[in-house]
């Protein structure tokens, strides 16, 4: 709304500074400091009304050290995250784009999902909460929102390269945006189901290719796997994200490390030159989820001012289920989904640790007849745990993992 009102006295009047708000970089800084404000100042007044409301987390004793003092610590304070994404976003970004409409979209369905869980477990007294089906219902229906939008909306494209041409041809055409040695290229804007491939010379794989077993016209059916890829993808990332939120300060410490990254792939997938130079996808009006990522950043950070260890409230699902959804939700926004097992790496091993254990004890349950273990509990950071590493030590030395999966990231943008 900001955005607005800096455009139109830009417009109107010669007041030095105005034009500021017209660069990405600007808002973001901006979004980021009012993110922080929001989620440090407000935030102590949020966990303060819980206190009074009794919202506490109950704490099952899984024979983890300095586990039941947290009983009672306030939960649902993801409701603080979602503040400091919101307001900066909705005051800093331009609400016409429809990258931003859909990142907005993600926060509250999610955040919505995640709000419902907590209240079943805190009001209702129920400790399974919202039943799982119910919450893959949300997470799918979310996805089917976000598949069909990028598929089907008009002003959601990417740049391509349709024609190369000779000199001659090219002197008298108006659309050349480049030349290479003796060539030179046509570019245009078309609606494309392409995705970057990480560590891969020729790096974009079109989904549409993924039935071209079918024969001529698969085409035609590429919306459909490139929706299916998209609620796998929100699905599986929102649980990774709600299974990690499992000591403090963990998830929103790694959650604020891949927001960071994701915020520098959207500037350079939104900014022609940048990626022209990096020779990766452009896409047109991208640059603009900076803004957002700017605010999720500062609302994980800030949220780290109660939540890092020991943690004077908790982000509950309402939290860690919306920052999943829109991690995953961005990363396809800005065709760098297939990074996610990179970026996302901690997330993928949390997960997998419960999978594999999980699977391995049915498995010998079954075949032995006694139940065995993998690890000493999962999800993996429940092992260090029981092994006798501090909460603090084990956080810390997964953000140390988190930020070099980050700088493996950026790395692929040339590394191929």
């Amino acid at each position: 709304m900001l955005y607005y009102l800096f455009e139109y006295l830009n417009q109107h009047y010669d007041f030095p500074g105005l034009r500021l708000f017209q660069y990405i970089t600007f808002r973001t800084s901006l979004a980021v400091i009012l993110s922080l404000i929001i989620t440090t100042v407000y935030g102590r007044r949020l966990i303060n009304y819980l206190h009074k409301m009794q919202v506490g987390e109950t704490v099952r004793n899984l024979g983890l050290e300095g586990q039941m003092q947290k009983q009672g610590t306030p939960t649902m304070g993801g409701i603080i995250i979602l503040l400091g994404i919101l307001v900066p976003t909705l005051l800093l970004a331009n609400l016409t784009n429809i990258y931003v409409i859909l990142m907005l979209i993600t926060t509250v369905w999610m955040g919505a999902v995640g709000f419902l869980d907590d209240y079943i477990k805190v009001f209702k007294k129920n400790k399974e909460g919202l039943a799982g089906r119910f919450k893959i219902v949300g997470q799918v229906g979310l996805g089917l929102i976000i598949g069909c939008t990028m598929y089907y909306h008009p002003n959601i494209v990417v740049r391509q390269t349709v024609e190369e041409v000779s000199v001659a041809k090219a002197a008298t055409a108006p659309m050349v945006l480049r030349q290479k040695g003796e060539s030179f290229y046509y570019t245009q804007d078309v609606k494309s189901t392409l995705t970057n491939v990480p560590f891969y010379k020729n790096n974009e794989f079109d989904y549409a290719k993924v039935l071209k077993f079918l024969g001529d016209g698969y085409e035609k059916y590429a919306a459909l796997v490139f929706i299916f890829i998209t609620v796998i993808i929100i699905a599986g990332v929102s649980n990774g994200a709600n299974i990690t939120d499992g000591i403090d300060g963990l998830a929103t410490g790694t959650s604020a490390i891949i927001g960071i990254t994701l915020g520098l792939l959207a500037y350079v997938s939104g900014n022609t030159v940048i990626a022209d130079y990096l020779n990766i996808m452009y896409i047109p009006n991208s640059g603009e989820l900076m803004i957002f990522a700017g605010a999720f950043v500062g609302a994980c950070v800030g949220f780290l001012w109660y939540n890092s260890y020991p943690a004077q409230v908790f982000m509950g699902d309402t939290g860690s289920l919306a920052i999943g959804g829109i991690i995953a939700a961005f990363a396809i926004m800005i065709r760098k989904e297939l990074l996610i097992p990179v970026l996302c790496g901690v997330f993928l091993i949390e997960i997998l640790s419960v999978m594999l254990q999980v699977s391995y004890f049915k498995y010998t349950k079954k075949r032995f007849g006694e139940g065995r273990r993998i690890f000493l509990m999962s999800p993996l950071h429940h092992h260090y745990q029981k092994k006798g590493y501090h909460e603090a030590k084990i956080v810390t030395r997964f953000w140390i993992i988190s930020i070099l999966l980050a700088i493996i990231t950026i790395i692929t943008l040339k590394l191929r």
